[in-house]
């Protein structure tokens, strides 16, 4: 008897309809694996097809309307078991584009039940990992159709679609501001094509502004729709109604928060204001300003700013030792007074209290604690991992986010890669219960790990670990929290991690960088990176204890990552290994394995992954096993995945030599190998130096000068290591054995290869930074620095290059003079004077260099002469060091020539000390023919060594008066240059200085001179004249600060001088040039700082200066200033004081000066 069709489904409906309501009891009728071969395919599809549509418009009593307000209760976590599990049995026998067809053709003719079908929408998208592709392109349809047609119910279900697997989170559907923005942000989205569409549009936004959570709202407000600028009034009517809503929610535009990040779920008041202080502190951080955004929200909405944005940025916590970003960016705006003095007081008081951050729980749907909730879910999750049940994997992991999400309420929805996670490892631990949730997590992942890799090998699991870790990236605070974990696991708790720890931690980073597209970014000092690649900058390699560590973990993420890829294209591979990883591999592996380093790959029969897992293989075997692997040593090919020379060098610098898992002897074996043998050979595109000894020298000394820069980076999350205690010294070792190599090959005997790379790398160095701000001068110091102590363990000789010419060897020291004068006289300290290690090694390179030459004196001498002229610093600091000096270069000079005296311009700087030595003890020995810088400096010498207590010395100084001699003058003006240099150099560092005594003596030496015009010069940079090598001796600061010495020396000296100094040619020019440039340094806010009371203000001698020069300008004669000098001095004053510019005008313009008058 063959039943009628029509009676069959009369049959099904009363059978499914009396089921649904009671379904718990009768659910596995539907088991379509109970049929057997009972019934055919068709037949089961059909029944299924019917049933599903049953189940989808049972009781359709929701309204849309009810459907837009209600339907984030209706997620999956929220979804009865019994009725999800109901939809994965009438499901079994379709694809998920047959079950998303069915679905529309259910919608387009029958009445539904909402919370059935956007229910059944998000368990599919959970259970299946295709569904949401297919989802966006049934969106795609429904809208096309909905604005070909204006058809509102095709416009309504996209809609509701969509929301739906919004609210089911990033790792299952892109949140709901992505999902709008994308289809109707821009120029070509469904509406923009016609006035009719956009209209249709906004018109079905209105009409659901009555029955929409606010969240959606803000979203429609902050990313509108694209709209013509000539249609732009109809979106504002819109955004009127949407904001008018949202007041009546009492939900006020105010509260929508600063910044565009809002997410597509809702988010409390609260919480989008500490997102809003995140933001505020990170742009900050960044570029050390208030940013615009802060400034305008404290005048035009003040309202939030007060209200909302002060109280969750001075939450009251535990502030750290250090001031961080968030508590500069506090200061910045009480400066800016924007903080109520009330608020900030109490904000203080209670930092001061709170010994400990609590962190209050947000509600939850559940009386049970989330703790153990999550402990229960954790623990069924691993038993499905165990099982394999993919479907039910996927449904307890959206389980797991949804108790996570209790706990980390901070953002529900957030746009996860326009986060950016700030590590901040001086912060104060996370909440109690956040770190027990991290750890939690972190042990059910690695026991998942070990119980399925005992089963099968990475090629052969599910992908239960990438969607675990997965789940985890939707909730950004708990990332947080987690990325801080892991950082205090790895850099201070190693030792106490398992093997099974370290399996487990390291498959979970290998994951984490799989999923780097939906990552945030971790913020480094001076850079944004990746979560895995900030985590591996934990991994130091420092000591025996953590490289070790380092090395295990890295094997295992390898060889997971080369396990988990087997058979799959190389571009997978990639995905798998973390770059970082790999060159840390690439580093240790070598150093630790000594068997390594001359291995090539081989085609290994043996299971990679059974000598991970297996507890009697040793990391050291598979280590071997790995690096013998081809798929491991290919990556190499990849530029990304290359240790370059300059990466090697800096990870050997770091590690602690008492410390260090190798030996003296093993190391300089090691590092021998890795210069010689493996970058020296390596071609330059692999990060080697392609056979040239002039590429390794220069590897090395960048490496070395680059140390100091990385360490000051990172010296917050790698604390220094010390010179002694670090690797320098072996390094530097190394560059000694390179040079004297290049040295001994040198066939043409010019050094110019050697000379040439050590000059370069240096000029490429200090070149980068050429600012002249602190931070910049404290860095160049410290490469300073750095760059002496490497220049001191080299020959000395090899910094004089030999030059051929007409059959006759002579001296180069042009790069040599170019090196002082650019870069030592910048930062030599003190001023002017290099120290006594330079002087001394230049000099023995001068001495030895010139023993290459036919005749060794006389070279010396022609080369120290331009040397004297071109090159006076090292003039200068060569007399200043002279009694330690002349001991050891003669002795130098004795043993090179085989007895011969020292050469002819070093005996002239002896004799100019004896002269010099005569006059402190009150005699006159004949003056040596020396330049007048060289006897200048000899005297200033002695004079330093009495320390200005010697009055035969003083009055020696008549012995010396200018009208005497004219080359007594010249004398004396350079002597009054260095005594000058010394007083400024005891206005900025009066601790080091004798202040009083040093004015004195340049009192003394300005009454020898005031008669002559020669000693204005030194205080003008561009009409020095004979003088002009004085600039050449200090830094660029000082000469900069000579007007300012010039003012502050002035108004110190008696009226008799002053008067005496009025009638020296050309001092009224000079005096109203160094005002001005006075001036200016008081407007750049570069005059020199007070530090001890006894010392003048800025503005004090500021004032008195002006004062001095309207009294100088008063009492001078018309002629004292010629009609162009007149002009520029005019010029220069009206903008910066145009007192001054007046009296000028008054009291020297001849015209303002003329009798006549016209009356007319």
């Amino acid at each position: 008897m063959v039943i009628p069709l029509e009676l069959t489904r009369c049959i099904i409906d009363v059978f499914v309809l009396t089921l649904l309501p009671c379904c718990s009891c009768r659910i596995q009728i539907f088991d379509a694996s109970l049929c057997g071969v009972s019934a055919s395919a068709e037949a089961l599809q059909c029944f299924f097809t019917h049933s599903l549509t049953q189940t989808l418009t049972y009781k359709p009593r929701l309204t849309v309307s009810d459907a837009v307000s209600q339907q984030n209760q209706w997620i999956f976590s929220k979804a009865d078991r019994l009725l999800t599990s109901l939809y994965r049995k009438l499901a079994v026998m379709f694809s998920v584009e047959q079950l998303l067809n069915h679905l529309q053709q259910v919608l387009e003719t029958h009445e539904v039940n909402w919370k059935h079908v956007l229910s059944f929408v998000s368990t599919l998208l959970v259970y299946s990992q295709s569904a949401q592709s297919s989802l966006r392109d049934l969106l795609s349809r429904l809208l096309n159709s909905a604005f070909e047609g204006y058809d509102l119910e095709n416009m309504i279900t996209a809609f509701l679609l969509a929301r739906q697997a919004s609210l089911e989170g990033p790792g299952v559907f892109s949140s709901y501001s992505d999902w709008f923005k994308m289809s109707f942000g821009g120029g070509s989205s469904f509406h923009a094509n016609s006035k009719k569409s956009l209209v249709f549009l906004l018109k079905f936004l209105s009409d659901l502004v009555p029955f929409e959570p606010p969240q959606y709202l803000k979203v429609h407000i902050l990313h509108p729709p694209f709209v013509p600028v000539k249609h732009r009034s109809l979106l504002m009517e819109y955004v009127s109604l949407a904001k008018t809503r949202l007041a009546d929610l009492k939900e006020s535009v105010e509260d929508m928060g600063l910044y565009e990040d809002v997410s597509g779920a809702s988010v409390q008041p609260q919480c989008q204001a500490v997102q809003d202080v995140e933001k505020a502190v990170t742009l900050f951080e960044s570029t050390g300003r208030i940013s615009a955004t802060v400034m305008e929200a404290s005048i035009f909405r003040r309202s939030y700013f007060l209200t909302r944005f002060l109280p969750a940025l001075l939450t009251p916590r535990l502030l750290p030792v250090k001031p961080d970003a968030r508590m500069s960016f506090i200061e910045a705006l009480k400066k800016a007074d924007k903080i109520p003095a009330a608020q900030y007081s109490s904000y203080v008081e209670s930092c001061q209290k709170q010994r400990q951050q609590n962190r209050s729980a947000a509600c939850s749907d559940t009386k049970d604690n989330p703790l153990e909730v999550l402990e229960v879910q954790l623990l069924e999750f691993t038993q499905l991992v165990v099982s394999g049940d993919e479907g039910e994997m996927s449904a307890q992991l959206s389980r797991i986010s949804h108790t996570l999400s209790v706990v980390f309420p901070g953002r529900p929805d957030d746009l996860i890669r326009q986060t950016v996670i700030k590590l901040d490892v001086d912060a104060p631990q996370s909440s109690e219960l956040h770190v027990k949730v991290v750890n939690m997590i972190l042990r059910n992942f690695c026991q998942c790990v070990l119980d399925t890799s005992r089963a099968n090998p990475p090629n052969k699991q599910t992908r239960w670990a990438s969607r675990f870790v997965g789940a985890l990236l939707g909730n950004s605070q708990l990332l947080c929290c987690l990325v801080h974990r892991l950082w205090e696991l790895f850099h201070n708790q190693a030792s106490s991690l398992s093997s099974a720890h370290v399996l487990g931690l390291a498959v979970f980073m290998v994951h984490l960088h799989a999923s780097t597209s939906n990552n945030p970014l971790v913020q480094l000092p001076a850079r944004l990176v990746s979560v895995g690649e900030a985590l591996s900058w934990a991994l130091v390699c420092s000591k025996d204890a953590n490289m070790l560590f380092c090395v295990r973990l890295c094997v295992a993420a390898v060889c997971y990552g080369i396990c988990r890829t087997e058979s799959l294209p190389q571009q997978q591979l990639q995905d798998f290994i973390p770059s970082s990883i790999y060159k840390k591999l690439l580093y240790l592996i070598p150093r630790l394995l000594p068997e390594t380093r001359r291995t090539a790959a081989e085609h290994l029969e043996e299971n990679l992954w059974s000598s991970v897992t297996d507890s009697s293989s040793s990391w050291r075997e598979t280590a071997g096993h790995m690096w013998r692997n081809v798929a491991f040593q290919q990556l190499q090919q990849k530029p990304e995945y290359q240790l370059l020379f300059s990466d090697w060098l800096d990870n050997e610098l770091r590690v602690q030599r008492s410390e260090d898992v190798l030996n003296d002897a093993e190391r300089q074996e090691y590092q021998q190998w890795v210069c010689l043998e493996l970058y020296l050979t390596k071609p330059e595109e692999e990060g080697g130096c392609g056979g040239d000894m002039k590429k390794l020298c220069s590897h090395l000394i960048h490496g070395i000068m680059e140390l100091q820069l990385s360490e000051q980076n990172l010296e917050k999350f790698n604390p220094r290591v010390s010179e002694s205690a670090g690797c320098l010294p072996d390094i530097l070792s190394r560059l000694q054995e390179v040079v004297y190599e290049m040295e001994l090959t040198d066939l043409r005997g010019s050094r110019a290869d050697v000379c040439d790379v050590l000059f370069e790398v240096v000029f490429q160095r200090f070149s980068s930074s050429s600012s002249l701000n602190i931070s910049s001068d404290l860095s160049l110091q410290r490469a300073l620095h750095t760059w002496n102590r490497v220049l001191l363990t080299l020959p000395a000789v090899l910094l004089v290059r030999l030059k051929a010419e007409g059959g006759r060897t002579t001296l180069d020291c042009s790069k040599l003079i170019q090196h002082v004068n650019q870069h030592q006289r910048q930062l030599c300290s003190p001023v002017g004077l290099l120290s006594c290690s330079i002087t001394s090694h230049l000099l023995r390179g001068l001495l030895c260099a010139s023993l290459r030459c036919g005749r060794p004196g006389e070279e010396f001498n022609r080369t120290w002469s331009q040397i004297s002229i071109n090159c006076p610093l090292l003039l200068v600091s060569t007399v200043f060091h002279w009694q330690r000096l002349s001991a050891v270069l003669s002795s130098l000079w004795l043993r090179l020539t085989d007895g011969d005296s020292l050469p002819e311009q070093l005996k002239l700087i002896s004799d100019c000390q004896n002269w010099s030595c005569s006059l402190e003890k009150g005699q006159m020995l004949q003056t040596p023919p020396a330049a007048a810088l060289l006897s200048a400096s000899s005297l200033h010498r002695v004079w330093r060594r009495c320390e200005g207590n010697n009055r035969s010395f003083r009055a020696a100084l008549n012995l010396l008066r200018p009208e005497r001699d004219t080359k007594y003058k010249q004398m004396l003006v350079f002597l009054f240059f260095l005594c000058v240099n010394d007083y400024l150099s005891s206005l900025l560092h009066p601790q080091e200085k004798n202040h009083e005594e040093v004015r004195c003596f340049c009192t003394e030496l300005l009454n020898l001179l005031v008669d002559s015009p020669d000693w204005l010069l030194i205080f003008k940079p561009n009409d020095q004249g004979v003088y002009q090598s004085v600039t050449m001796v200090t830094s660029d600061e000082f000469t900069r600060l000579m007007p300012w010495a010039f003012c502050s020396l002035l108004l110190h000296q008696s009226r008799e001088l002053l008067q005496g100094a009025l009638r020296c040619p050309g001092f009224l020019h000079t005096a109203v040039i160094c005002y001005v440039n006075v001036l200016q340094l008081f407007l750049d806010g570069e005059t020199p700082p007070t530090t001890t009371e006894k010392q003048v203000e800025p503005s004090e001698i500021l004032n008195q200066s002006k004062q001095f020069i309207l009294t100088v300008i008063s009492q001078s004669s018309p002629g004292a200033l010629s009609s162009t000098q007149l002009r520029q001095l005019e010029s220069q004053c009206a903008d910066v004081d145009p007192d001054v510019a007046a009296a000028l005008s008054l009291h020297l313009d001849p015209q303002s000066l003329s009798p006549e008058m016209d009356f007319l």
